[in-house]
Order: structure tokens, then sequence, then C-alpha cells
């Protein structure tokens, strides 16, 4: 018999009946705690496949967008999309109506599935792009006057002919960049999701208990593969229950984790240091005595195997957690070895992973009882690895890779090779017991404090739209110091047209060049603008073939 993990639609169907009443997604509204079971999800998901099959006579093959918040409805719409099947599209609200203009218009979606804060923006979306026929709310909400259905108000109808896809077909669509005028898709399969599934399973397995309730909390956006394969589809599968906030304060963060009694914590490194942050104000606010022993019992720590000793000497902090706090697992960016070491000392442990988007996202893990905290762990079981012997480039193989860059093959084949092996642009290191250290960054991309990832080219392509550059270039800044260390921050090097050198004093050309990089900038989301501006009066350096030398330019700024 053909094994059913193999095949996406068995495995729903068998997970809804093996956990059927326990809660699986639930996120704390201003009315309470709104919590859906796997019975309820698998409901739910069935009902607005049935719609999108029946009642809008979507095709096989479709794709369908996703513009909404983390929450429990997020998954709904993912599953109905699984079975219906279109290829889902999770897009980030953090873009600009630009920037989602461009990703939609490159994937041309038929439906669009949109939570009720989003509303306009994509019936301004709907009116940009054309293909977009359906937009449905994935809230509850009473019958307006703009007619648009809500997945609660779809009739009735849980049972179609569910369609089923080959391993090679598209699962998901994942946009890592989107103002140029050919955004860079990620094409995630069926096979690659399912190995992931079963690759964190094997390592997962031993801090997931299965005999009980297991409650985990995660704060990251479901458009980022990472909350998608991890934080949401492996815990689904394993059986434990999925908690999202409304809220990203420590102090919100920390009531949920008490009131829910969550386990673990799937997060990025920068929140990490706000938790930090936050605990070290609870010793700060402590007894005296408490204050003076600290130092000496934090120092004791480190030299204990045990966590339920640590878990003792640090009972005040774990009380915080709520008692039931085991670990957290972060990804997206660079972990501060200084933030690690605290909340290991103090006996939460901090595990973290390592991958891109184009390896569905884990490619490592750091589960080992043994680990060296600098590492990303040990590849996942399916992965091969070898370093390139004159870049020191980490190349990757395994079933997770992606299939490819959406309508880009050019682009593809730049990273993926002939034989296979998909270029991380990452340097690394592989020691005898297989861990994986990553030394530096081949790529132009540029890694922001809370893992937000922005490629150069995709902010240059917006602010050459301007008539007063002649020349641009943006780079990433390192960060020394404070909670922000060795992150980095987005800069930019403009040179005015000559007209405009001619025409104005430097203070005045200073100002009125800043200015526009700012106005211009307005066409990015947020995180992707740049914070330092420099304007400079002779040109940049370029190579031979005329590219400029976009390491050189950041060399001559910093010096």
């Amino acid at each position: 018999m053909r094994d059913r993990q193999s095949n996406v639609l068995s495995l729903l169907e068998d997970k809804t009946n093996d956990y059927a009443r326990k809660i699986a997604l639930g996120i704390k509204t201003s009315f309470g705690w709104k919590e859906l079971t796997f019975d309820g999800l698998g409901l739910l998901s069935r009902r607005l496949a049935s719609y999108l099959i029946n009642d809008l006579g979507i095709q096989k093959g479709e794709k369908l967008a996703i513009l909404s918040e983390s929450k429990p409805e997020f998954g709904v719409c993912v599953f109905a999309s699984v079975l219906a099947g279109t290829i889902t599209v999770p897009l980030d609200i953090k873009l600009t109506k630009y920037e989602l203009t461009s990703i939609l218009s490159d994937c041309l979606p038929s439906v669009m599935l949109v939570s009720q804060h989003y509303i306009e923006k994509a019936k301004e979306l709907q009116q940009a792009v054309p293909s977009i026929k359906h937009i449905i709310v994935m809230d509850e909400r009473p019958e307006s006057e703009d007619g648009l259905q809500s997945i609660y108000t779809t009739p009735m109808n849980y049972s179609c002919k569910w369609r089923h896809r080959a391993r090679k077909s598209r699962m998901f669509i994942i946009y890592t960049s989107g103002t140029t005028g050919a955004p860079k898709g990620v094409e995630t399969t069926f096979g690659n999701i399912l190995a992931q599934l079963k690759d964190l399973k094997t390592i997962l397995s031993p801090v997931l208990p299965t005999k009980k309730d297991f409650r985990v909390l995660s704060i990251l956006p479901m458009n980022h593969l990472f909350e998608m394969t991890v934080g949401f589809s492996t815990f689904l599968n394993m059986g434990v229950s999925v908690y999202y906030t409304r809220s990203l304060k420590p102090k919100d963060i920390l009531n949920i984790i008490r009131d829910k009694k969550v386990n673990a914590m799937v997060l990025v490194p920068a929140f990490l240091k706000l938790l930090k942050t936050t605990l070290e104000a609870e010793i700060k606010n402590a007894p005296p005595f408490y204050q003076k022993t600290f130092p000496l019992r934090y120092h004791i720590a480190k030299f204990l195997p045990y966590r339920w000793i640590k878990k003792l000497m640090f009972k005040r902090l774990h009380d915080c957690f709520g008692g039931s706090f085991k670990w957290c697992l972060s990804g997206g960016a660079p972990l501060d070895m200084e933030v690690a070491k605290f909340f290991r000392r103090i006996g939460i442990e901090v595990y973290q992973g390592y991958g891109l988007t184009e390896t569905s996202p884990i490619a490592t893990i750091s589960f080992d009882k043994n680990r060296d905290i600098c590492s990303v762990g040990k590849l996942l079981p399916s992965y091969e690895a070898k370093i390139d012997t004159e870049t020191g480039e980490l190349l990757l193989k395994g079933p997770s890779i992606m299939r490819g860059y959406h309508h880009q093959p050019e682009l593809t084949s730049a990273v993926i090779d002939e034989d296979g092996w998909f270029h991380t642009g990452d340097i690394a290191k592989i020691d005898e017991k297989g861990q994986v250290f990553i030394t530096g960054r081949i790529k132009n991309m540029i890694v922001l404090s809370g893992g937000k990832k922005v490629f150069p080219e995709e902010v240059e392509a917006v602010l050459e739209t301007s008539e007063m550059f002649s020349e641009l270039c943006v780079f990433g800044t390192s960060r020394e110091g404070g909670a922000k260390d060795g992150t980095e921050d987005i800069a930019v090097v403009v040179v005015p047209k000559d007209e405009l050198k001619e025409k104005y004093s430097d203070e005045e050309l200073n100002k009125i060049l800043r200015d526009e990089v700012k106005k211009r900038s307005q066409r990015l989301a947020p995180y992707k603008r740049p914070i330092n501006i420099t304007v400079l009066k002779e040109a940049l350096p370029r190579t031979a073939t005329r590219k400029i030398q976009r390491k050189k330019v950041k060399e001559l700024i910093e010096a």
C-alpha cells in the first residue's frame, strides 16, 4: 500500500482524525481566546474548499493569494487551497500597494483571501490586477454592503472531490522581493514540504512529548516559509497546539505564555534580545538579596548539566513564563551568542535553524544536547552539503530544494547547478561532528535585526526612478553595540546630476537629495527604506564592465 505520508490529502485527513478534539490553532482577541480544534480546522477548510470548487468554479492549478496577519483562519485558507488544488501565494502585509501589485502581476491569482483589516487594500489591488476575480474575507462579519463573502458565510457544504496533486506540483509561491519588474517568487512543491515534515518530525520528536499536550507560541508572519513550514505545518503534523498573538510587546507575550501554559516559542533573534531585556528588568526589580546573589548563581549554573536544577535556581524568571516554558527555536537571522548563553544558563534552551526560502526553508537545526552554541546545527537527514573549495560557499542538495524561481529560469540555473547543488551564497565550514558554522555571506543580501532580508537591487530599482540621481548604490552597514549588535541597517550613497551640483550649495544639495530618497522610499515597505543616506559629488567606483563596485563603495563610506 502506498505510504499515506507521501499523499498530502491523506496526511491532512489522518491528522484531523488523530487529534480531532485537540486545539490546533488559537489567538487572543479583544473578546477573549479564539481556538480551532483539529476537527474544526478540517471542517472549515473543507467548507471553504467546496465553495472555491463548486460556487466559484476555481480550477486546479489557479493561484490563491492570502493577505492577512497570522491567525487561525490563515491555516484554514492554506488547507482549503490544498484541497481545492490551487497554488497558495502568501503575501507580506508590510509591503506597499506598489510592491504587492508587482508581485500579483507576476503570479496572477484569481482569488484573494483577506483579513478584515486589509479589505480596502485588497480592493485597490483588484483594480490594479484584473486577474483577481474574487475577494473573500477571512473574519466573521455581519452582512455588509460591499457584498464580500466571508469564509464563515459560505454554504455549509463540507464534501467535494478533492484535487490530488503530485509531489512535484507547486504548493506555494513565496516572494522574497517585489519592487522590480520581475519579482523573485520561490516555487515550493508538495515534495519539498513533505520532505521537511519528515525530517523535522525525526529531529523534533525528542523535545516534543506526544503523550501530553504541547503548546507553541509563534510570533512570525505566516507569509514567511520558516513560519509556514515549522511554526505551522510541522507542529500541526505532530499534534502540537499553535498560538498566535496580535501584540509583540514582551509583557503581552509573557502574559499569553503564562495564560496558556506555553511550552515553546518560534521567534527571531531580535525578539529574543527583547525578552532578555525584560528578564533583566525583572532582576533589577527583585528584592536586594536576590539581586546580590544572582551573579553567583548565574556563574554556578554554567557548570550544572540539569535543567531542573537551573529551573529551581532561577524560579523567579521561570515564573515570568508561567513555569511550563522549555525552549525557543530561533531563525531568520544570526543568533547573538550572549543572548543564547543567558537563556541556556537560566534553564531555557535556545535552538536555532538555518536555511533559506529556497531550501523550504530549514537545512540545518541545532537540537543536539552537546552542540556548539556557535553552530547552526547539523544537516537535516535528507540533505547533503559540501563547501566550494575556491569560495568557501555552502552548497546544498536534497528533496527540500525549491523547484525554481517563478518565470525566471535563468535566475534558477544561476543558483542550482547542473548536478542539482543549490548555491546558498553563504560562506561556511563543517566540523568533524557534522556541525555547520556560517562565517560570512557572498550575497549582497542585507539581514535586518528582525530577520527581514532586503536585496539592495530592489531598493535601487525604486530610487533609480528619480531624475535627480546620476547614480546610486545601496548596501548594508553593520551595527555595533546595543540590542541590535551584529545586525545591519540599510544605507544608500547617491550622486546628484551635474546640473544640480552647479545650481545648489553643498548644504542645500544634501537636504534636497536626502528628501528625495525619503520621498521615493515611500513606495517601499518601511523596513526596506534606507536609514543612512550619504551624498557624494564624485562618481562611484566601477568595474571594467561599468558595474558599480558595491564593496568598494561601502569601504569608501565606512572609511
